[in-house]
């Protein structure tokens, strides 16, 4: 196949495009989308550990490359030999990478309707409201919580390894999933299609030697179940009562109830749903214009009233 590639007479190629204007718009969308998969690629890459497995490839490729211009036969053999089964390798070592990535573009907005239901926005905004309360309580009786949002990317083993609940969203209810020493309080809630999909959930627990050693089991899994997913997990600590939130294997300590509303707004409203910025000034707009016709409208009556209260004064003067 390569050696069919490097044959390949471009010059002719490119020659043909010029009187074929349908060669050129497929050139166009061939490069168009050849760079958006390396960007995309990229950028997924570059926000998980496969970023630093693809500089170290790049510079086996680059001493591959040293080795046979330099005439090193030995380690150009050895080097040549471990990348012609690099592809199995690459494989092996970006499985979990390679299967978040997949799992991410079959439940990408690109295969969903654009139609997004505004009740569905609501009920998400109101679900956030509703754990923002429970973390709060929760906090205040130093009651240690993990709460996790699914998101795109299914939880579905998650879930199978805890206790179905499928119940709605409620402060109370999560409240008591959680009392110390009760059978579901072990473990984390998956919030799910905006319910309550499952409780004592068994989280793997990130054991990457740069994380805190003050963070326990609690923030380790939401760390680790945020790295490997797009998950976002709310946990709130049994030693000092304070409240985190965990996206992307990164841990945000301490935030406020207002805070911790306003980001999981950020990441899961308005990254699905949009901004209803947008509406409001919309909104806004209306509003104004309005006004401005009521003051418009009072002020023509008064000027009116005015006028006609003057004209009767005249008549009265005359008559007189």
């Amino acid at each position: 196949m390569f050696d069919n590639l490097s044959t390949l007479d471009l010059l002719g190629y490119f020659n043909g495009m010029q009187g074929n204007p349908w060669l050129i718009a497929a050139f166009v969308c061939d490069i168009l989308i050849l760079l958006f998969f390396v960007y995309e690629f990229i950028k997924f890459a570059n926000k998980s550990k496969a970023w630093q497995l693809i500089k170290g490839i790049a510079i086996l490729v680059v001493m591959t490359f040293l080795s046979n211009l330099l005439n090193l036969k030995i380690l150009n053999f050895i080097l040549t030999s471990f990348i012609s089964y690099g592809v199995i390798a690459i494989i092996i070592i970006f499985q979990p990478e390679l299967r978040r990535g997949l799992e991410k573009l079959g439940s990408s907005g690109f295969f969903k309707s654009l139609a997004l239901s505004n009740d569905l926005r609501s009920k998400t905004k109101e679900d956030i409201y509703k754990v923002a309360i429970a973390a709060e309580e929760m906090a205040s009786t130093k009651t240690g919580a993990l709460i996790v949002f699914e998101n795109e990317i299914r939880l579905q083993e998650v879930i199978d390894n805890g206790v179905l609940i499928d119940s709605e969203v409620s402060p109370q209810l999560l409240c008591n999933i959680f009392v110390p020493n009760t059978p579901l309080h072990d473990g984390a809630v998956i919030i799910r299609d905006n319910a309550i999909s499952a409780a004592a959930c068994i989280l793997p627990v990130a054991d990457d030697k740069s994380i805190n050693k003050k963070y326990g089991t609690r923030h380790r899994a939401a760390i680790e179940i945020t790295k490997e997913t797009d998950a976002i997990a709310v946990v709130v600590s049994e030693e000092t009562g304070k409240i985190s939130v965990a996206k992307d294997g990164t841990l945000i300590e301490g935030v406020t109830d207002d805070a911790l509303k306003r980001i999981l707004i950020k990441h899961l409203v308005v990254a699905k749903f949009g901004s209803e910025n947008s509406e409001r000034l919309k909104k806004i707009k209306n509003d104004i214009a309005d006004r401005k016709k009521k003051r418009q409208k009072t002020k023509k009556d008064n000027s009116t009233a005015r006028y006609e209260k003057l004209k009767n004064e005249i008549n009265d003067d005359n008559e007189e």
